[in-house]
C-alpha cells in the first residue's frame, strides 16, 4: 500500500515561490538585463540625472562583474565580444572595479587618441564635429545649469538651461551629440594616448563635466583606460525618467516628477 506524503504548508509553498523568484532575479540580472540610474551629469545631453535604462548583459560576453556585487562564480570573461566605437557602457571603474560607471567607447586597442583645443583625434585624424541647435532643459532639483550664465527662460516663462551643442562622428559613422561649453577645461589638451590590448578609451558627451579616460585612474573620480573585462553591459533603452521633485508623502507628485518624453529612448 503507497504511502500518502503529508501536503506542503502554505508557508513551505511561500518559501518555495520565493527561492524560485530570486532565482529568476539573479539569472535575469546577470545574464540579460539589469538596470542602471544615472548619478551624474557626464553623459548629457544623451542622459540626464534621474534616467534610468536598462543595460543589456549579453553583447560583451560575462565575467564576475556581470554577477549581482560581482559574486566571482565566473572564472575570467565567456562568450567575449569587443566594444566597437560609439557604444555607451557600463562597466566597472579603474582602479579597483568597485563602482559602476556610464561612458561611451572611443578608442580601442591599438588606437591613438589626443585631445587638442576640445577636438578628439583617433590615429591623427580628428573626429567630425558640427554646431547643431543649442541643447535646453527645464531646470529642476536633478538638473541644475553648469552656471548662472546657462539658465534663461523658454516661451513659457519656465526656467531653462541653454548649452552650446555639437554632433560629433567616429570613422565607422556613429554620430551622437556632445556639451563642450567651457573653453580651456582640463580635459581640453591632452597628451596622446595610446590604448592597450584588451582595453577602451572612455569618454562622457559632456566633456566638461567627466572624469574619464583622459586623466588618470583615481578611486572614485576618473578611470583612466578601461580594462574590457570591466564591461557590465550595453546601455539597452531608457525605462523612466524623473526630474527630481517627487515626494512620497505627495503621491501625485510621482506623476508630476516624471520626464514623459524621456521613457523608451533606445541606444543606436
Amino acid at each position: 500500500m503507497k504511502k500518502k506524503t503529508a501536503p506542503r504548508s502554505e508557508t513551505a509553498d511561500f518559501m518555495i515561490f520565493l527561492v524560485k523568484l530570486a532565482l529568476f532575479v539573479i539569472i535575469l540580472r546577470s545574464f540579460i538585463v539589469s538596470p542602471f540610474n544615472i548619478p551624474s551629469e557626464s553623459m548629457q545631453p544623451r542622459l540626464m540625472v534621474g534616467d534610468y535604462l536598462l543595460v543589456a548583459k549579453w553583447p560583451y560576453g560575462y565575467s564576475q562583474y556581470s554577477m549581482p556585487l560581482s559574486i566571482p562564480l565566473i572564472p575570467g570573461r565567456i562568450l567575449a565580444n569587443e566594444p566597437e566605437r560609439g557604444d555607451v557602457v557600463v562597466f566597472k571603474a579603474p582602479p579597483n572595479a568597485n563602482d559602476d560607471y556610464i561612458k561611451r567607447v572611443i578608442g580601442l586597442p591599438g588606437d591613438i587618441i589626443k585631445v587638442t583645443n576640445g577636438a578628439v583625434f583617433l590615429n591623427g585624424t580628428p573626429l567630425q564635429r558640427k554646431k547643431v541647435e543649442d541643447y535646453t532643459h527645464l531646470v529642476s532639483p536633478n538638473s541644475q545649469c553648469f552656471a548662472q550664465y546657462f539658465e534663461t527662460t523658454n516661451e513659457e516663462g519656465e526656467r531653462i538651461c541653454r548649452y552650446p551643442q555639437f554632433e560629433e562622428t567616429l570613422p565607422n559613422g556613429k554620430s551622437y551629440r556632445i556639451l563642450d561649453v567651457i573653453g580651456d577645461s582640463a580635459g581640453d589638451n591632452t597628451e596622446s594616448f595610446v590604448v592597450p590590448d584588451g582595453h577602451m578609451f572612455m569618454m562622457g558627451d559632456n566633456r566638461d563635466r567627466s572624469a574619464d579616460s583622459r586623466f588618470p585612474a583615481e578611486a572614485g573620480k576618473a578611470i583612466g583606460m578601461v580594462p574590457q573585462d570591466y564591461l557590465v553591459g550595453r546601455a539597452l533603452v531608457s525605462v523612466f525618467s524623473t526630474d527630481g521633485s517627487a515626494e512620497w508623502i505627495k503621491p501625485w507628485t510621482w506623476f508630476t516628477a516624471a520626464r514623459w518624453n524621456r521613457i523608451g529612448d533606445g541606444f543606436e
